[in-house]
């Protein structure tokens, strides 16, 4: 079980689908060099912060495997 950072509620999922989560590995000439930050967004907090957004998120449907 995860809590998201934005809001700080138990994220109760199933799968780790249910889950935004974020590794962004900081490199060398940026403010944060060698450092990696992680964090979780619940769907709630990810559709607050999408909508925000000047360049829309790109959508495509997932294929099912059988």
């Amino acid at each position: 079980m995860k809590n998201c950072n934005c809001c700080g509620k138990k994220i109760l999922s199933r799968t780790e689908q249910d889950v935004l989560t974020v590794e962004q590995r900081w490199g060398y000439f940026s403010g944060k060099d060698g450092e990696i930050h992680r964090f979780c967004l619940c769907e709630s907090c990810y559709d607050r912060i999408r909508a925000g957004f000047q360049i829309p998120v790109e959508v495509e449907a997932a294929q099912e495997y059988l």
